[in-house]
């Protein structure tokens, strides 16, 4: 089996074999294997550059406000420690408002606690089994919403 049919084939076995699945009761399923299989808490960070920082990292936007904003929001470069997996979170800072479950984090270097997509981060040990649940969530979500 290639990487993507054994990936695919959790995946099934997480949210079931259904031809027309409905998206919540597959996120429910998704979020119940989350808790009940991830090893919490565990370090994350960005999988690439979140929302509000495109202007700044891709575009024209200055490094230096950049910088000031960064202290107050959560940036892709940072390590936080996911403390708890959550359904029904709003936050401004969750790309897929509405759709994805929240990771519940707490930045390494000052405390600050956000709300993330829990889709738009990845476990910073890669050998730690939490990172292969992420990464099936993620591709799941981004693949069905």
């Amino acid at each position: 089996m290639t990487k993507q049919e054994l990936q695919d084939a959790r995946i099934r076995a997480i949210i079931g074999d259904g031809r027309d699945p409905d998206f919540g009761e597959c996120r429910d399923k998704f979020y119940d294997h989350l808790v009940k299989s991830m090893q919490i808490p565990c370090d994350v960070t960005g999988i690439e550059d979140f929302d509000w920082e495109e202007f700044y990292v891709f575009g024209p936007g200055d490094p230096k406000e950049y910088a000031r904003l960064r202290k107050n929001r959560p940036s892709y470069t940072d390590i936080f420690e996911l403390l708890a997996i959550e359904k029904d979170v709003v936050s401004q800072w969750k790309m897929f408002a509405g759709e994805d479950l929240a990771g519940h984090v707490r930045r390494k270097t000052d405390g600050k606690e956000f709300h993330l997509g829990l889709a738009e981060i990845k476990v910073v040990d890669k050998k730690s089994p939490n990172n292969q649940l992420l990464d099936d969530y993620a591709v799941w979500l981004v693949n069905n919403r």
